[in-house]
């Protein structure tokens, strides 16, 4: 069986009735971009909180940290994904559960705190990693300044912990961007699920996903040229 090749499908009207084939794959990857950089932001947050909490001496706010980790990095994001958007309406008082069911872009905000919470894990260890390979007289220079712990990590540890972690802080930002593409399974109109929508209504498989990858190796090329911009920026002398 011979397969059919047309590159001028994605010129051609889509069905949905609105543009073409273009402009569906081109919202795919708006919501792809902006799904990621709003995980992100929940991410670095929660993530830099917990990879602190980590380094703390205190056993309660290390338990808690760990747990943490262990929780949501253990279990798979797709089921994450589907626990959030199927099982969390239905466990939460009726009234609760029936506003998250009716929401609108419910699909979006679902993807965003799931995939936020679930790379904020990975962010936590990176956080840690850092902290834990700086010279331990960092922290005792801190407390010999008269600086509160709080303090002694604002100005002290994680400006260096930053600096050394944004290597692989880049690796997960990318992980993070391609990780959207689970949130197809709730209904996300993301970049692969437009793929799939194209190839469903075109059969123009190879086409679809040719112009996807393309797509993701641009995006991650973005990244990776800025990640290099702001390594050579903030990179610590003699390091």
């Amino acid at each position: 069986m011979n397969y059919n090749w047309n590159w001028g499908i994605f010129f051609e009207a889509s069905p949905e009735g609105t543009g073409t084939y273009a402009d569906m794959l081109l919202s795919g990857l708006i919501w792809t971009i902006v799904t990621a950089l709003c995980a992100w932001v929940i991410a670095f947050a929660v993530g830099s909180v917990i990879g602190v909490m980590r380094t703390l001496p205190g056993r309660v706010p290390q338990a808690f940290g760990n747990a943490y980790v262990e929780l949501f990095r253990n279990v798979p994001l797709l089921v994450q994904m589907f626990l959030w958007f199927f099982v969390l309406p239905e466990v939460l008082p009726e009234s609760w559960g029936t506003w998250l069911k009716q929401m609108s872009n419910a699909p979006f905000y679902t993807a965003v705190v799931c995939l936020g919470l679930f790379t904020a894990s990975r962010v936590a260890e990176q956080v840690r990693a850092g902290i834990q390979a700086l010279p331990r007289g960092q922290r005792m220079a801190g407390t010999a300044l008269g600086l509160t712990t709080a303090q002694t990590y604002r100005y002290v540890l994680l400006p260096n912990a930053y600096r050394i972690i944004l290597p692989p802080m880049t690796s997960e930002f990318l992980n993070n961007l391609k990780n959207t593409s689970v949130a197809l399974t709730i209904g996300l109109l993301e970049l692969t699920a437009r793929a799939r929508s194209m190839q469903e209504f075109s059969f123009q498989v190879f086409e679809a996903f040719t112009a996807a990858t393309l797509l993701y190796i641009l995006i991650n090329l973005v990244v990776v040229t800025a990640s290099g911009l702001l390594e050579r920026r903030f990179a610590v002398p003699g390091r």
